[in-house]
């Protein structure tokens, strides 16, 4: 009988958590010679693949392009009926019956899960949609031929560090026709409340907080004896205190002035924030006309964004302010400036409740910058269900408009405990304690799911 533990990590978020917070590490100890890692492709790969000690697959082979004529056909099928039955239908149905992200949803959009061009023409009936549902996840649906061979030869056990993506479905399916015990990590704490639906025949289900394990219930059907709250893993990062001397030699190689307040403009992706590139605009020229005594200015795009030379075009070409490469990889970076910084503006994202955790003054930027009136991307990204408790707060300076902003960084460097105590409460609402051990909780919770 097959006994290997495949760890499946789909999406470049999970991956960096997964072995940043010593999961991918703490499984190898407990594990051993059982985890076999699960990685998108080599390309995606690269980075991470050197860190396993173990064995690595990759999606891409499991899931070949090129097959047999047989296969090709049922793919094709399968495919056909996913567009009209699967994934973005099903996503598209769960938003509009619980109303999430309804002031989002626009034809064309490009996140496609608020495309309404990309749900079925089936009624929504709510039978009908259980029906879709069940076909989705059902155990007879095609599996490529390849990762099932290899999952009913290797797999014992199947973990993944994101239960959502359209990735993870054909493993889902599989492991569901094998009657292999899976472990499900719900990666966010917006992901119960708007990206898509769970499976809801996992044995276990791994979340950050209570207020997703009421979600799982609420929304997916999930028991909430079958779930587990371990606290948020990426805050085991900021539980480990960066000395200055780390942050100074940072500045010292981003062209920086560590002595100067530094301001951190975190980006949000294409998607979220079409007009991010005339921001960048304002906030550059606000930057060269603020004197001598100006700070430093720090620009970081978010990791997904693929357009970011472009999109921050304004400041790579400025003298003395600094852009971060996207990227997934440097997360010592992330954490040093977040402990350090003295001001971070963004415009919602989980990047703003990183800055909470790490007590940072903040300016939550609520509107777009150079579009046309009516244009309200940046309001609508912090009216999602998740996100109703932190908007409620008062842990955060709200801008409407640049001046706003201005005046939320003047604020946020000349009194930075202003908001102190507000940070501190919501934070613990939201996240937990910040105690380092997440990660821990996480590999204790799969190691008991898939045995010792």
């Amino acid at each position: 009988m097959a006994d290997g533990v495949w760890l499946f990590l789909p999406d470049g978020l999970t991956i960096r958590m997964f072995f940043e917070a010593g999961i991918v590490e703490g499984l190898d100890e407990r594990l051993g010679d059982r985890l076999v890692v699960v990685l998108p492709s080599r390309e995606e790969g690269v980075d991470w693949a050197p860190r396993v000690r173990g064995r690595v697959l990759y999606r891409t082979d499991l899931t070949p392009v090129d097959v047999g004529t047989g296969e090709r056909v049922v793919r094709r099928l399968d495919r056909a009926l996913d567009r009209q039955l699967g994934y973005y239908p099903l996503a598209m149905r769960l938003n509009r019956r619980y109303g999430f992200h309804g002031e989002r949803m626009a034809p064309g959009h490009p996140n496609w899960m608020l495309d309404p061009q990309r749900d079925s023409h089936l009624p929504s009936w709510r039978w009908v949609e259980r029906t879709m549902e069940r076909w989705h996840f059902w155990p007879r649906r095609y599996v490529p031929h390849e990762l099932y061979r290899r999952m009913q030869a290797e797999c014992g056990a199947l973990v993944l560090s994101n239960v959502q993506p359209h990735a993870a479905v054909p493993f889902l399916v599989g492991a569901r026709r094998l009657g292999i015990p899976t472990v499900a990590h719900v990666a966010s704490w917006d992901h119960t409340v708007g990206k898509g639906v769970i499976a809801p025949f996992c044995d276990v289900y791994v979340v950050q907080n209570e207020a997703m394990r009421e979600e799982l219930a609420r929304f997916h059907a999930i028991a909430s004896e079958r779930v587990v709250v371990t606290g948020w893993p990426q805050t085991d990062l900021y539980a480990r205190r960066r000395p200055r001397e780390a942050y100074e030699r940072l500045m010292g190689s981003l062209g920086l002035d560590p002595a100067r307040p530094l301001v951190m403009v975190m980006g949000n992706t294409p998607s979220n924030t079409p007009f991010e590139d005339r921001f960048v605009e304002r906030a550059v020229g606000w930057w060269k006309a603020s004197g001598d005594d100006r700070p430093s200015l720090l620009f970081r795009p978010h990791p997904r964004d693929r357009e970011w030379r472009e999109r921050f075009r304004a400041a790579v070409d400025t003298d003395g302010v600094a852009v971060q490469e996207a990227s997934f990889t440097d997360f010592e970076e992330l954490a040093t400036l977040l402990q350090h910084c003295d001001c971070v503006v963004a415009n919602a994202g989980t990047i703003l409740l990183d800055a909470l955790v790490n007590d940072r003054p903040s300016v939550c930027v609520l509107y777009d910058e150079g579009a046309s009136p009516g244009e309200s991307y940046a309001m609508k990204n912090v009216i999602g269900e998740h996100y109703r408790e932190l908007a409620a707060s008062s842990a955060f300076y709200r801008a409407e408009s640049f001046q706003e902003v201005v005046d939320g960084i003047g604020r946020a460097l000349a009194r930075p405990d202003e908001l102190a105590e507000e940070r501190r409460r919501v934070a613990q609402r939201v996240v937990g304690d910040v105690d380092g051990l997440a990660g821990e909780r996480v590999v204790d919770a799969i190691v008991k799911s898939v045995g010792s």
